[in-house]
């Protein structure tokens, strides 16, 4: 014959009963809000250029300028900003709402960007950062390459960047012949 030991249980109090119901609901709250962050994300993406940068627009620290251009500031810099007759060095990195990568700098290697012939938008943001700033910002497609598809960049997108500008000088004499038009 076997033997079966009891073990015996204590009564569980009130108060037992009641952290286990705050665990609980602390559980489904967290369920609930990582839920809504990741819809939220992917709702966001999904709306029609007007009303993704109209819902960005309201966003704590984003700037809107009079052609439509959204901008946050990261990284305050300091002294003069360059003009559309100017080069300048950044680090950068552009991707799609989606979070898709289409076009970056390498890390620690600023390119030389002639500000006057590269897409709207971005000379826009690049003459409004003093050196050493760094902006991220939502360039609207019609400041960009509206209808267009080019290359990895569907039509009608929204391209998001973060920059970082390092220094800029003026435009050497014969630098601007031959210099693709975009990014």
């Amino acid at each position: 014959m076997t033997e079966v030991t009891a073990v015996p249980l204590r009564p569980v109090g009130k108060s037992g009963i009641t952290a286990l119901w705050i665990g609980i609901a602390v559980l489904i709250a967290a369920g609930i809000g990582g839920a809504y962050a990741s819809t939220q994300k992917a709702v966001l993406t999904a709306m029609p250029p007007e009303r993704f940068l109209a819902a960005n627009g309201k966003r704590a620290g984003v700037k809107t300028t009079a052609s439509g251009l959204e901008y946050e500031v990261l990284k305050k810099g300091e002294g003069a900003t360059p003009t559309t007759a100017d080069v300048a060095q950044v680090d950068y990195a552009g991707r799609l709402l989606n979070g898709t990568v289409f076009d970056a700098s390498k890390p620690g290697q600023p390119v030389a960007m002639p500000v006057g012939q590269v897409v709207p938008g971005f000379a826009e943001a690049l003459t409004l950062m003093p050196r050493n700033a760094k902006y991220r910002v939502w360039i609207p497609p019609q400041l960009a390459y509206g209808d267009r598809e080019v290359g990895p960049i569907p039509a009608n997108s929204v391209l998001v960047f973060d920059i970082t500008l390092h220094d800029f000088m003026a435009m050497p004499q014969g630098m601007g012949q031959g210099m693709p038009p975009g990014l």
